[in-house]
């Protein structure tokens, strides 16, 4: 929303208001603790004839609040942790009435331990504890507030209101004050605009396709079902993380619009439709401090099962398939060596007109309880998931059950809420009635009951807002349209873990608003099969992490289209190396043989899938550890975007086409069908985890890569945790006969072990004279290896029996090498 034309002028239509200066400041006490109220009128107060007939602002300011080091509730069985500094608030309640519900809440997994310490806090004075952000007022007839670290100067602030950046508007625009007395046809907005610093960036606010830097975009928060390639977003979370230390967390699930660096240059302006709008700052300084303090504010990633980071298979969306489709997809699989762990039944295992009743087409699939028990007594398959949404059709014969019972949602004339996007004349379940959760989670436990494991919760974007009633009347229906992706998610999230467990219950989620983190997992949605649509996907996948995701997966081969092989083999090496990996697409299978006419080739589909599964199950130790990590911290497991890890480096902000697995592997997707790809290596020195071969950083690479191999480079001070050469198995013993790998160790470099459960069972460590501590935690024929290439070459100048033909060229180990001494 533009309040402006140009830098004089006010845009057509509006007129617009601001905080001229702080005319009064008092403290004010609120269940958040102490704050300062600042009453700020809409023009400079110089006589006392000036305080009549004009508007003002209430601006309340929370002073900064650290908790101290409590020990936190468990993220995850098996863990311990130290609880993190709480987020700072800085609010800005423009209001002049209380928000209506729903409003997203700050509260953690297990909210009963949390809001003890809440409690605790409001009772206890720590004058030991630093605030570690201040806000300072600039002058006391002007109005500017500046937000700066407590331990730098002032002048080294983080951003800045200055004059004339809080505001409210209305529109049209009024002459009279008398007018606002009927505002049925009056638009009312807020707005705050913070300043951007010279050559600040600014990312994350959901999944967004357009460019990584959002500075110079116009950013709508307001779930769509757009695609990949334009400006909505399935999944807008109104938060935003600054290369300049801090994020902003703008607490509404309403339609936020923001204008960053676009309407003025220099700020970023944040608006909303009413009264009142609430943020707050959560200073850092680096970005994993920010994301871990914004996670405690709405909520850690929860944990998910080591089955879920195997292949998941889909038949794809409209494509016709039955039980012996699936027999022949998953048989043809096992031929060829790509194990399946989880099967995905789409849309059609529902009857055509009648979506979403739960009931299997009788046609396609007459006997689904036996199919599935079928499917994992063979062996090749482990779980199975179905797709469902939150609509249903008419023709269903459900529907008119859910009618008379009032079900769905309904317009203001009582008439239940019908349209034909989607489905023919469906209705949409209205999640605010507990007798429809209780329906919904019927069916859900129906499924289970037939051995479904796991839920594709399709779509929740297109909630209408106008002409609607909830069942819960004390809604409001524009807050409602993004905040049904967390109520609709977190039904069905909660019902699977009461049916597995609670690190048992995976979902598959489109949809998101803030919080939804809480829920995993979630996919980049529709794309089309290019390697533009590629692109796009990694950039959604990057603001996602930024935005509080540890879990994130993608249509493998795109999902609109029939992708070229090329195409389809370099998604797939980068679908593999995301958190999760899913084949699926739209009108077209995804199996690899439908793609190359099964080339039976090395560098065919069917090979090239085969070696980036066998790759992912290799990485298990590695990666399941680093998930745990993740969800402790609330951090991106992949896609983690390299400004996370690296944030001194300012070429790393810009880096949209390259992530970190975890924190030690650099991951460069390849675009092109030669296999030339150009990648950023940030300071220190990186070995190619194919070839041994080190890069030092920082820099920039070009390479070219076969189907087999991507630029897969391993951070420097890495001990890399791998399961057997030979490895095929998603869950197995992480401490088993293992290969532990040192990439330039220095003393104090660790490994965490954790079992298949995630749960943490030792710590590898580098020792002063270069020993490996903790190796008693290993168990059968596991090994210790030094990969540095360096050294590798003066062990065959030692040994002159040792020739390259000895090289295992996948790891790149002398084969039969004398143990070497431990590099530090």
């Amino acid at each position: 929303m533009r309040f402006r034309d140009g830098q004089w002028l006010v845009a057509e239509g509006m007129r617009v208001e601001y905080a001229e200066e702080v005319y009064r400041i008092t403290e004010t006490e609120t269940p958040a603790g102490k704050g300062l109220s600042l009453l700020c009128p809409s023009k400079k107060i110089m006589t006392r004839g000036d305080v009549l007939n004009l508007s003002s602002l209430s601006i309340v300011c929370f002073l900064p609040i650290v908790l101290p080091q409590w020990p936190a509730p468990d993220s995850h069985p098996g863990h311990r942790t130290r609880h993190p500094r709480r987020p700072l608030r800085h609010h800005h309640p423009l209001a002049r009435r209380p928000p209506s519900r729903p409003q997203l809440r700050p509260l953690p997994r297990r909210p009963s331990r949390l809001n003890l310490l809440h409690h605790q806090l409001r009772r206890r004075h720590h004058p030991h504890v630093r605030h570690p952000l201040r806000h300072r007022l600039l002058h006391p007839h002007d109005f500017a507030i500046s937000f700066h670290p407590s331990h730098l100067p002032p002048t080294k602030h983080l951003t800045t209101l200055l004059n004339r950046s809080v505001g409210l508007a209305y529109s049209p625009a009024t002459s009279n004050p008398l007018q606002t007395a009927d505002m049925r046809n009056l638009k009312h907005y807020i707005f705050t605009q913070t300043t951007l610093g010279v050559g600040e960036s600014v990312h994350g606010l959901g999944e967004r396709f357009g460019a990584f830097n959002k500075v110079g975009q116009q950013v709508n928060l307001w779930n769509a079902d757009g695609g990949t390639s334009s400006d909505q977003a399935y999944k807008n979370i109104s938060f935003w993380m600054s290369s300049r230390g801090y994020g902003i967390f703008i607490d509404t699930p309403e339609r936020v619009e923001l204008e960053i660096g676009s309407e003025r240059c220099c700020r970023v302006q944040t608006s909303v439709e009413g009264q009142r709008l609430r943020w707050y700052i959560i200073y850092g300084p680096t970005p994993k401090e920010v994301l871990e303090r914004y996670s405690i504010l709405t909520g850690k990633p929860g944990g998910v099962p080591g089955w879920s980071f195997g292949l998941w298979l889909s038949t794809s969306f409209t494509t016709s398939y039955d039980e012996g489709t699936v027999n022949s997809f998953l048989e043809g699989m096992k031929e060829r060596d790509i194990p399946v762990e989880v099967f995905h039944f789409d849309c059609f295992w529902l009857r055509a007109f009648q979506w979403c009743d739960f009931v299997f087409d009788e046609d396609m699939f007459p006997d689904p309880k036996g199919q599935i028990s079928r499917l994992k007594a063979s062996g090749m398959v482990k779980k199975v998931c179905v797709w469902t949404n939150p609509y249903l059709g008419q023709a269903s014969p459900v529907f008119k059950e859910a009618v008379e019972k009032g079900y769905l949602l309904k317009r203001k004339n009582g008439d239940v809420f019908q349209w034909d996007l989607w489905q023919t004349g469906m209705g949409i379940v209205d999640f605010t009635n507990p007798a429809a959760c209780g329906w919904f989670v019927s069916c859900l436990e129906r499924l289970f009951d037939m051995g479904v494991d796991s839920i594709k919760t399709d779509f929740g974007e297109r909630i209408p807002h106008e002409d609607v009633q909830w069942f819960d009347t004390a809604v409001d229906p524009k807050r409602m349209h993004n905040y049904y992706a967390f109520i609709y998610n977190k039904l069905v999230y909660e019902t699977l873990q009461k049916r597995y467990g609670a690190d048992e219950a995976v979902l598959f989620a489109r949809t998101a608003t803030a919080g939804t983190q809480r829920f995993p997992l979630t996919w980049g949605g529709d794309c089309e099969s290019t390697p533009e649509a590629m692109a796009e996907s990694i950039r959604g996948g990057l603001s996602l992490g930024l935005s509080g995701f540890a879990f994130w997966s993608v249509d493998i081969g795109g999902f609109e289209g029939y992708p070229a092989p090329w195409i389809y083999k370099r998604w797939v090496a980068f679908g593999l190396l995301c958190s999760h990996s899913r084949l699926h697409g739209s009108n077209s299978y995804r199996v690899p043989w439908t793609v190359d006419e099964d080339d039976k080739g090395d560098e065919g589909c069917s090979a090239t899938l085969a070696k980036w599964t066998h790759l992912k199950a290799r990485l298990m130790p590695y990666i399941f550890a680093q998930a745990q990590d993740s969800i402790r911290r609330g951090l991106p497991l992949s896609l983690r975007a390299m400004c996370i890890e690296f944030p001194e480096d300012p070429t790393s902000w810009t880096l949209d086409s390259q992530f970190m697995l975890g924190e030690s592997l650099l991951v460069a997707p390849v675009f092109e069908e030669d296999g030339d790809v150009q990648f950023y290596l940030p300071k220190g020195r990186w070995t190619n985890f194919f070839t041994g071969e080190v890069k030092s950083g920082p820099g920039w690479a070009e390479e070219r890569h076969s189907f087999a191999t991507l630029p897969l480079y391993v951070r420097e001070g890495t001990l890399l945790v791998l399961g057997r050469e030979g490895e095929r198995r998603t869950v197995y013993d992480y401490t088993e006969a293992v290969e532990v790998r040192t990439y330039f160790a220095v003393e104090g470099t660790k490994a965490v072990l954790v079992d298949s459960e995630g749960a943490e069972v030792g710590v590898l460590e580098v020792g002063k004279g270069g020993e490996v501590k903790g190796q008693e935690k290993l168990k059968g024929e596991s090994v210790v290896k030094v990969t540095e290439v360096e050294d590798i070459r003066e062990a065959l100048t030692r040994d002159p029996n040792f020739s390259k033909s000895k090289f295992n060229p996948y790891t790149n180990i002398p084969a039969g090498a004398p143990e070497l001494p431990w590099i530090r």
